[in-house]
């Protein structure tokens, strides 16, 4: 595969693209059918299409990607002046592309292969729409994100209180590519005031939806031994405001 389909549709499994269609009721309208705010699934994206995906990336825009960290700040604990007053702010390490600008390497190399027409395309939002039940925004935010050993995404909440376009909430849709060098990958959420739902990220071709503000965390990436310079797993991942 040189380059990414025009439709995201084009990538989908026959169960993925019963739930594009809206003919496995059980799997559409999750948000507005309950209360929940998270749903992850695997096999959505057939095999050979992840495997070829994720093979692009690797070859075609991984060189391009900007490294993306914040650490624990050691005044989190050299200035306290309580027991149990701690605070941490969110911590990170991964590497990312945000497509903000279309002079960077990185925008130009996604675009060349295809991946910004295929991340824009109708059915990957429409896809998004059909899971949730949502009517969202078409003027999505795009980003491509790739863990690889030791890398994670530490407790945070998604709420941005000062944007008027997101303080309500609102859907982040994620597809995913790992390769088999991965042992496990975890994401961890919260569940009644406490952190204590988790998944496997570590998937081929699957799907993860969100319906944010809510607490969670992404584990420390976890390769098999001797194949910690292999080990990766891959985001795209489209933010969208809930239409009103």
């Amino acid at each position: 595969m040189r380059s990414f389909p025009p439709e995201f549709a084009d990538l989908l499994s026959p169960r993925g693209l019963r739930i594009l269609t809206g003919k496995s009721s059980a799997e559409c309208g999750l948000f507005t059918r309950s209360g929940r705010y998270f749903a992850n699934f695997s096999n959505l994206i057939r095999r050979e299409s992840a495997e070829a995906c994720m093979l692009l990336l690797d070859e075609r825009l991984y060189d391009s990607l900007s490294i993306e960290q914040s650490r624990i700040p050691p005044e989190s604990i050299t200035e306290m002046k309580e027991n149990y007053s701690e605070t941490l702010p969110k911590t990170i390490r991964i590497k990312t592309a945000f497509f903000r600008k279309r002079s960077a390497r990185s925008y130009r190399a996604a675009e060349k292969i295809g991946l910004l027409r295929m991340m824009r395309s109708e059915s990957f939002s429409l896809f998004a729409e059909t899971l949730t039940g949502l009517k969202l925004d078409r003027e999505l935010g795009i980003q491509l994100s790739c863990y690889e050993q030791g890398d994670y995404a530490g407790p945070h909440n998604d709420h941005h209180p000062e944007d008027e376009s997101y303080k309500d909430g609102f859907i982040d849709f994620h597809v995913m590519f790992t390769n088999a060098a991965v042992a496990h990958h975890y994401l961890v959420y919260e569940d009644r005031g406490h952190f204590s739902r988790i998944v496997s990220i570590n998937v081929q071709g699957g799907v993860s939806v969100y319906r944010l503000p809510f607490w969670h965390y992404t584990t420390p990436l976890a390769a098999k031994p001797g194949r910690e310079k292999e080990a990766r797993r891959w985001l795209l991942l489209g933010t969208y405001r809930i239409a009103k």
